[in-house]
């Protein structure tokens, strides 16, 4: 779906969409040098708007650029408020924020290091990412043939623009065999993550999950999961597991920003469970769901108005 929206935020300033343009010779667009985070607005329970988790977001926005070696030329507070002011100029009460730093035109070659550092904030409407069908009942999957990232041959802690080309081929693959999502192990034959999100299994009403330590992305989505997991009495377990233990599971879902909590009914053919969304699952989804749009008020740090 192609993305509409009126205003950008773009290195301090509001800009019509159409003016929101950067040259050609964007060291970024060429090297992949650069930074992004995924943020969703939600409209609350009162009809207000708030961010989830922003504080959260951009923080790992900065310590990616750290990770990158990018000096970020605002500091978060600015780029709080970056995010609530687009919000404000798009009018939107539901959206996506797209943060995205990346290196402008000058130097070119691997080692150029006097290009500047642009920053651009974009928000639009976006539903479920894996699909209002697959919210309620579930996706398929399949293991991709492309490893994710080896611990020590790129930052899997950092949201790095480049390093996502990785997920892309996954995703490609496993969507041209007609799956919708791809699952990804680690070099060590380990179940890693998804292309954009990060994977759980329950088994025996024990929820596992792969830990930080691993070559996955620390989702602020499954931070979240974990929390609310832990707050209903649920056993978790943080450990790498293989395809074969994820394969025999009771239930399986995928959590991220763009994902929300989105179930797997199926991974290499073979149903989970059931095939259908499971009873845990579904707790957890609507527990999210409640957070995110404050029907549950358990947790108002989470939140940050629009106002």
């Amino acid at each position: 779906m192609p993305i509409e929206t009126d205003k950008i935020w773009i290195d301090g300033e509001l800009v019509d969409y159409e003016d929101a343009q950067i040259h050609v010779l964007s060291h970024t667009l060429h090297y992949g040098l650069g930074a992004f985070e995924g943020i969703r607005c939600y409209e609350q329970a009162d009809g207000r708007s708030a961010v989830f988790r922003l504080g959260e977001h951009i923080r790992r926005l900065i310590e990616t650029c750290k990770i990158a070696t990018i000096d970020v030329p605002y500091d978060q507070e600015e780029l709080e408020r970056a995010c609530l002011e687009t919000i404000r100029a798009n009018g939107e009460k539901d959206c996506y924020l797209r943060p995205v730093v990346f290196l402008g035109h000058g130097e070119m070659g691997l080692g150029a290091r006097s290009n500047a550092v642009r920053v651009a904030i974009i928000t639009w409407r976006w539903g479920a990412y894996l699909g209002d069908e697959g919210l309620e009942h579930g996706i398929r999957a399949k293991i991709a043939s492309f490893n994710r990232h080896h611990v020590n041959s790129a930052m899997v802690k950092g949201k790095i623009n480049g390093q996502y080309v990785n997920s892309i081929l996954a995703k490609r693959e496993v969507m041209n065999a007609g799956y919708d999502e791809a699952i990804m192990l680690d070099t060590e034959g380990y179940i890693s993550e998804a292309s954009g999100e990060n994977i759980f299994i329950v088994r025996n009403g024990t929820i596992y999950t792969t830990p930080l330590g691993s070559s996955i992305l620390g989702g602020i989505t499954r931070h979240t999961v974990l929390t609310l997991a832990r707050e209903r009495g649920y056993d978790l377990v943080e450990q790498r597991y293989t395809r074969d233990f994820m394969y025999v599971a009771d239930e399986l879902f995928m959590t991220g920003t763009a994902a929300e909590v989105t179930p797997v009914r199926e991974v290499d053919d073979r149903p989970i469970g059931t095939g259908t969304l499971g009873p845990v699952t579904k707790d957890l989804q609507k527990a999210y769901f409640d957070a995110v749009k404050g029907r549950n008020t358990d947790h108002p740090e989470w939140l940050t108005l629009v106002e």
